[in-house]
């Protein structure tokens, strides 16, 4: 089958080479040529610009980009020109789902069928397989079978659970969501799980690094809390170690975990990281939903808090704290440790 593969980033030339090596054709683009010739000469075609692109690519055409979600709805005013009645355009990466069902109500007067994928497996999906999350109509959505079942895992990628017999896409690694925007809906509270967990990775591995705080000296006066036990908390725990036994027969044990070891074991001070976390929108997407919804989001709600203040958007609210407490009570502040 073919399939067009538009933006050869992180993501989408991997998904090309994927779906090349199970015997797919595709057409690539992307504004870096440079990355259109590295794909040629793997075996892709290339076009030289967004009309060749189109050109090399058989009606009814199938488009998968792989874009920011910035530049979504810019790619697709491009494309609508070029495009006939019956193609698919397939957005690919993390747009909100408003958009989607947007995009797809303007688009379907034309006759012009639009797809929703969320798509989990990042850079190591081109080994791994992606796990995919399709929002749209149903015939559309299994005219493109055999692309998903050459992008997903497949079934031998997890024991299969009590009760399943296999017949259903999921334990394939696809999945057909429901109708427009469900496909990134599904993805956006897959990516708010995925900072929960994180996080709560992050500050379990913070509370074991710092469990030799008895063996630091602290100030002893009224603006630092005393430390009534120091003879408790003498451990220098080997994180990187841990987190390796964790990996085997606990609970906790996951593909987030794997890539913890991997990177502690690479760097146990992780100093190659300055910490600054970033937000791509899907944990705020997932907040406004839970609100929306009336349902509550603790964990979700700070871990995405988390991250605002790993970039220091919390140092006005920390000053504050610190001028109130001189204000009421004259307290200095101290520096860090």
């Amino acid at each position: 089958m073919q399939l067009g593969v538009l933006g050869l980033g992180r993501m989408g030339a991997n998904i090309a080479r994927r779906l090349m090596r199970a015997g797919h054709t595709c057409v690539v683009f992307d504004l870096n040529q440079s990355a259109v010739e590295m794909m040629t000469s793997e075996g892709a075609a290339g076009g030289v610009s967004l009309d060749d692109f189109i050109a090399k690519l058989t009606p009814p055409r199938a488009i998968l980009m792989m874009l920011p979600a910035a530049f979504v709805d810019p790619t697709i005013e491009s494309l609508r020109p070029l495009v006939a009645p019956g193609d698919i355009l397939i957005d690919g990466g993390n747009s909100f789902f408003h958009d989607d069902i947007r995009r797809a109500g303007e688009l379907s007067p034309a006759g012009i069928h639009y797809l929703d994928v969320g798509v989990s497996g990042g850079i190591w999906g081109l080994d791994r397989g992606y796990c995919l999350m399709i929002g749209g109509e149903a015939e559309t959505v299994q005219h493109l079978a055999p692309i998903w079942e050459a992008l997903a895992p497949g079934i031998a990628a997890a024991e299969q659970t009590p009760g399943r017999d296999g017949t259903s896409t999921a334990e394939h690694g696809y999945l057909h969501c429901g109708q427009h925007g469900a496909g990134h809906f599904v993805k956006m509270v897959h990516n708010g799980i995925e900072y929960g967990l994180m996080e709560a990775f992050a500050e379990g591995f913070n509370i074991l690094h710092n469990a030799n705080v008895g063996k630091r000296g602290r100030e002893v006066d009224a603006e630092t809390t005393p430390l009534r036990n120091p003879e408790l908390y003498q451990y220098d725990f080997d994180l990187a170690a841990i987190a390796e036994v964790w990996r085997r027969g606990s609970v906790v044990s996951s593909w987030l975990l794997d890539l913890t070891a991997r990177a502690l074991r690479e760097n146990p001070t992780l100093s190659n990281f300055t910490g600054h976390v970033a937000d791509s929108g899907e944990g705020r997407w997932t907040l406004d939903a839970a609100i929306d919804e009336s349902v509550p989001a603790p964990v979700l709600s700070a871990a995405l808090f988390a991250r605002f203040s790993s970039r220091g958007e919390s140092e006005m609210a920390d000053r504050l704290l610190s001028a109130m407490r001189y204000e009421f009570g004259g307290h200095r502040e101290r520096g860090p440790g």
